[in-house]
């Protein structure tokens, strides 16, 4: 199987041949979240889930090497993302989570350590996501391939980082 050209399922609605796609090739697998976006109900959440597991060895790392693999992470995402995208043959597959990976990391950026960070990183990143004020609605609908997928996330991510210091101004 080449590298350049990903392999064409023409329905990958199926549950069977979606789960050989994530198999056949490591970066549809990274881009599916490592299995977690293929979760039947709601897979960004459950993509995100895995996100926060990640961020648990992520936070260990200083600021600039943690944000210099986040944005390492936002630009492999583009490859990932479009070339899981050519693979599904969907746009934005609900599977592809790398997006949310980073969406969520970006949130944890300046977050202070605890669990109660953490879930409300989680909830504010789900918030975003999901509600999509502009101008991610419109990075959404307008940006294609793996740019236009995790775009959106990207910018759900700057929000509830933002979400969370304004919290933590008012908390802490």
């Amino acid at each position: 199987m080449s590298t350049r050209e990903p392999p064409i399922y023409s329905s990958v609605d199926k549950r069977g041949e979606l789960l050989r796609l994530v198999r056949s090739h490591p970066a549809v697998l990274a881009a599916c979240g490592f299995g977690s976006g293929l979760a039947p109900k709601a897979p960004g959440t459950f993509g995100t889930l895995c996100a926060a597991l990640l961020y648990l060895a992520l936070r260990t790392l200083p600021t600039v090497p943690y944000v210099l693999v986040v944005m390492a992470a936002f630009v492999l995402g583009i490859w990932l993302c479009g070339y899981t995208a050519r693979a599904l043959e969907v746009h934005d597959h609900p599977a592809i989570v790398w997006d949310e990976f980073v969406g969520y990391w970006i949130t944890m950026v300046f977050a202070p350590r605890g669990w109660i960070w953490i879930a409300a990183g989680f909830a504010a990143f789900r918030l975003f996501d999901i509600w999509k004020p502009w101008p991610i609605r419109v990075l959404d609908r307008r940006v294609e391939g793996g740019l236009g997928i995790m775009i959106d996330d990207a910018v759900a991510g700057i929000y509830a980082a933002a979400s969370l210091q304004v919290l933590i101004l008012v908390t802490i």
